[in-house]
């Protein structure tokens, strides 16, 4: 019986040291995507950033009138456009959008016949990189992400700009806010809840959109 010599760990077929292997690091792409009035105006936000935490690109797109998960697809496929066309190799995608990030997974089925092909699409996507995964993330860890959906929001759709004069009988100081509305069958009707108490008197400054 011939016996073989011994090779140390981590030495290749003739004793000498293997080469080191490195490992791609994986850049963290924070993905949302939100709709005034689910359906209604939509966008996503897309925020990436590379091995050490740097941002190295944010965007953003105003997609049309579309439902939130229908954006939240819009904006997992732009991230994986862009890794794509940068040739970046292993993503990690976070999202506060658990419904996608489970379908993703193949935890949940896609019975939306408007999200299948939305879904075929990313899944597709994602199988070309070296390593991918996909995480669910709360609102709070997301909100880089969050704040460029409505920055697109607010770019694209126009806005209301309110100015409230609450009543005496309230006893509040004058409040500002911001909001999207949209005319029709001449009624304004704002894409959020106003919550103001009946008899406030409001100032409407309006910026139409072309």
């Amino acid at each position: 019986m011939i016996k073989r010599p011994s090779v140390p760990k981590g030495a290749g077929l003739f004793g000498e040291p293997e080469p080191e292997r490195k490992t791609t690091a994986a850049y963290q792409i924070n993905i949302d995507g939100g709709s005034r009035g689910n359906p209604g105006p939509a966008a996503y936000g897309v925020v990436v950033r590379d091995g050490r935490g740097e941002v190295v690109a944010r965007l953003k797109k105003y997609i049309g009138q579309a439902t939130n998960n229908v954006a939240e697809y819009f904006g997992l496929i732009a991230a994986l456009d862009y890794a794509q066309t940068h040739e970046l190799r292993a993503l990690r995608v976070q999202s506060d959008s658990e419904l996608m990030v489970k379908q993703m997974r193949g935890q949940y089925k896609v019975k939306s016949e408007e999200l299948r092909p939305l879904f075929e699409r990313a899944k597709k996507m994602s199988l070309t990189f070296e390593s991918f995964r996909i995480d669910h993330v709360y609102r709070e860890q997301n909100r880089d992400a969050d704040a460029l959906v409505n920055q697109a929001l607010d770019e694209t759709s126009g806005g209301v700009a309110v100015t409230s004069t609450k009543t005496e009988k309230t006893a509040a100081k004058d409040a500002t806010m911001r909001l999207t509305a949209r005319y029709q069958d001449g009624v304004l009707q704002p894409y959020e809840s106003l919550d103001l108490p009946d008899g406030t008197e409001v100032e409407l400054l309006l910026r139409m959109k072309k």
